[in-house]
């Protein structure tokens, strides 16, 4: 698993094309300030382990940010461009969903980006270190 996570003062999306199938005619937008924008590449030799093990790793690493730049917020951003391998979209949506749960169980806000169609985005990060990380998990 690929993580490249953002502290962004302000992060935003509108739906643009539908690349799966599962994706709905109306997704929806959303905005978001003083959040981490994770972007995670869930990737195939994941699905080798149980989806807790690499929930449990990307909740940790996914606090451990947050802690760095003093937010409880936190948007998941499915983001197949880190890597070459890609885990399935099931295997990839459950992580998610596990880690947003895990996350919420702590006391932080989290959202998820739609899957199965590309993004509009608007980011506004700041330019100091720990505003920007990037991990192998």
């Amino acid at each position: 698993m690929k993580v490249l996570s953002f502290f962004t003062n302000e992060f935003s999306f509108t739906p643009g094309e539908k690349n799966h199938e599962s994706a709905s005619d109306s997704e929806p937008q959303a905005h978001y300030s003083g959040c981490i924008t994770a972007f995670i590449q869930v990737e195939e030799d994941d699905e080798k382990l149980d989806v807790k093990s690499r929930e449990k790793k990307l909740t940790n690493h996914l606090k451990w940010v947050a802690r760095k730049n003093a937010t409880h917020n936190i948007v998941l951003h499915s983001f197949a461009h880190l890597s070459s391998s890609k885990a399935s979209i099931e295997f990839t949506k459950q992580i998610f969903d596990a880690t947003q749960k895990r996350l919420e169980n702590g006391g932080f806000t989290v959202a998820q980006t739609p899957f199965g169609c590309f993004l509009n985005l608007k980011m506004d990060a700041p330019g100091y270190s720990m505003a920007r990380i990037w991990a192998e998990l």
